[in-house]
């Protein structure tokens, strides 16, 4: 399981080798294994191939090059973003497109590269994960370890991902699109496939030490 962990990065290019749904079928059904509140398991996942993912691809793309506007039901980051963390993200964005060999002016560049979002960066699977509209906040923790335990669960397969929050910057088109039932807000999406050898997928982000983010009380001898 250490491996699994410490392996485990966002991938962003894959190859178009499919996936099976068997596969598919024991990842999920082990990232429902997660805790929940009350036994709640919040969270629907809605997984995608062929002709239904590259019809919501399209679907996407055309948005965008329409302007459509983004109409997210959740606040993804702080808003405002403090400085501190904001630097942080300045610092993982950069790193990603110098890997990417896009300069930091290279404002079309940059967008293009956004745009792969929206195309799941070619995987053969694309997953949409949905959560209850009445559920709180912590339902929102618990909908996140199921989805940490399935991307676990990815790594464990020999199997890629990368976890989209992008996709609910368009959740209404989305929720449209696959005619998802009233109650369903859309959280993000999920790219998985089996990884490329491409530049994109050595790229990683550096982690905390555990003395900034950790403090340990009573363990004194």
């Amino acid at each position: 399981m250490r491996r699994a962990i410490e392996d485990r990065r966002s991938v962003r290019a894959f190859t178009d080798q499919p996936v099976d749904r068997a596969v598919l079928e024991t990842i999920l059904t082990l990232a429902r294994c997660a805790p929940s509140g009350a036994n709640l398991q919040p969270g629907r996942f809605h997984v995608l191939t062929g002709a239904p993912l590259k019809s919501l691809s399209d679907a996407l793309l055309d948005g965008i090059a329409e302007d459509r506007p983004q109409v997210s039901e959740y606040s993804y980051f702080p808003r405002p973003m403090p400085a501190d963390l904001k630097a942080r993200q300045r610092a993982a964005g950069f790193a990603l497109y110098d890997a990417l060999g896009i300069e930091k002016r290279d404002l079309e560049g940059r967008k293009v590269q956004f745009q792969h979002n929206y195309r799941f960066f070619g995987a053969p699977v694309g997953m949409i994960i949905t959560i209850h509209r009445e559920m709180g906040a912590g339902c929102f923790m618990d909908l996140g370890m199921a989805i940490q335990t399935m991307l676990l669960a990815v790594q464990d397969a020999g199997l890629a991902a990368c976890g989209i929050g992008a996709m609910a910057n368009y959740g209404d088109l989305i929720h449209d699109h696959l005619g998802l039932d009233a109650d369903e807000m859309v959280v993000a999406g999920v790219a998985i496939g089996y990884a490329a050898d491409h530049p994109v997928n050595e790229f990683r982000t550096e982690r905390d030490a555990l003395d900034v983010f950790a403090t340990f009380r009573g363990f004194e001898s």
